[in-house]
């Protein structure tokens, strides 16, 4: 018999700003779709959870991206982010229709949105997660306990958690973590308007000015091909870059060449910085831990390049050459200039 009868379904937070839904929210529902499909006597429906003002027209879209519902709060309270509302209308939403498991992008507005949902509801939350899964040993006795993996211990290890004992089962996980599944316009849903009762419409926090970040250089996460300097790669960096220039890729780095103030943060790859896939990932001089590996190991192709036949990167490699990348790269731009030639 299933330990929380009253509790169904897995929701997901879809995070907006100026009413465009971030893709993070439409990756979780498409990792959601494959979760239900392995719970099949359970009839359990992906729901969508949107926030906002004037964001009700957007409830198609997270349709079209494979919910089977969407719960929308459409608020001028909502129009900015507020922890002070947002939280309370989450809160309110969970506690009117039980969801099992509550799944939020690991952003800097899931970050601090999430926890503090949790603490309101007495639920436990793991952040940052990296892999969920169904536990198929307890489907038989009606329970979808969620088995969710994250990196610890610095990233040297990964743990599996799990929540037994409460509901919702709650989980940030990282943005380019999942695929997202195409979008299909035909796709037919229930959308469902709620209306908060505010526990007060005074704000405790007052916006009074949202100033944009302005952009500076590149965002890795968009590139489509990426050359990743690793330490065994400081020495020779501008190949790097020439091998990228000459393959309409990016420069990427791993925490250690940032740290040692080769690179900017910006562009690193890893449990603390960045995750990526691309559909070409060159890895220079790059050991393979874990930490770095996190961020990059769903590139389409991954070739490794490092003087180490025992290094860990060439376990997950597609292809790999072992050597000083000083003296393998540079061979490589040039076939790569020959081939663009021809």
């Amino acid at each position: 018999m299933a330990k929380f009868p009253d509790y169904k379904d897995i929701y997901v937070f879809v995070e907006q700003k100026d009413g465009v839904p971030a893709e993070v929210g439409y990756e979780l529902i498409s990792e959601a779709r494959k979760l239900v499909a392995t719970i099949p006597g359970m009839d359990f429906k992906v729901v969508g959870v949107l926030l906002g003002s004037d964001i009700k027209d957007k409830a198609k879209d997270v349709i079209a991206h494979g919910a089977d519902k969407v719960i929308v709060v459409d608020d001028p309270l909502l129009k900015d982010y507020s922890t002070q509302f947002y939280t309370d209308a989450l809160t309110q939403i969970i506690k009117e229709f039980k969801p099992d498991s509550f799944l939020t992008g690991a952003t800097v507005l899931g970050r601090d949105l999430a926890p503090r949902v949790a603490a309101r509801i007495d639920a436990g939350l793991t952040a940052d997660a990296t892999k969920i899964d169904i536990d198929q040993d307890k489907v038989a006795d009606g329970e979808a306990l969620l088995l969710v993996t994250r990196p610890t211990f610095g990233g040297n290890l990964f743990g599996t958690i799990v929540c037994p004992d409460t509901r919702p089962q709650m989980a940030t996980i990282r943005p380019k973590v999942f695929d997202m599944a195409p979008v299909d316009e035909s796709r037919e849903g229930e959308i469902v308007e709620f209306k908060p009762a505010w526990e007060s419409t005074t704000p405790l926090v007052e916006i009074k000015e949202t100033v944009a970040k302005p952009l500076a250089g590149i965002d890795i996460t968009k590139a489509n091909i990426l050359v990743g300097a690793g330490r065994g790669a400081e020495g020779c960096l501008d190949v790097l870059k020439e091998c990228a220039k000459e393959l309409g890729g990016e420069v990427c780095a791993t925490r250690a060449v940032v740290e040692d103030g080769f690179m900017d943060k910006d562009v690193q790859v890893g449990q603390t910085g960045k995750t990526v896939r691309p559909a070409l990932y060159i890895a220079c001089g790059i050991s393979g831990a874990v930490q770095h590996v996190a961020g990059m190991e769903k590139a389409d192709m991954i070739i490794a390049i490092n003087r180490d036949p025992e290094a860990e990167i060439f376990k997950i490699a597609n292809m790999g050459f072992v050597g000083n990348v000083n003296e393998v790269l540079p061979l490589l731009v040039e076939e790569i200039k020959k081939a663009k030639a021809a």
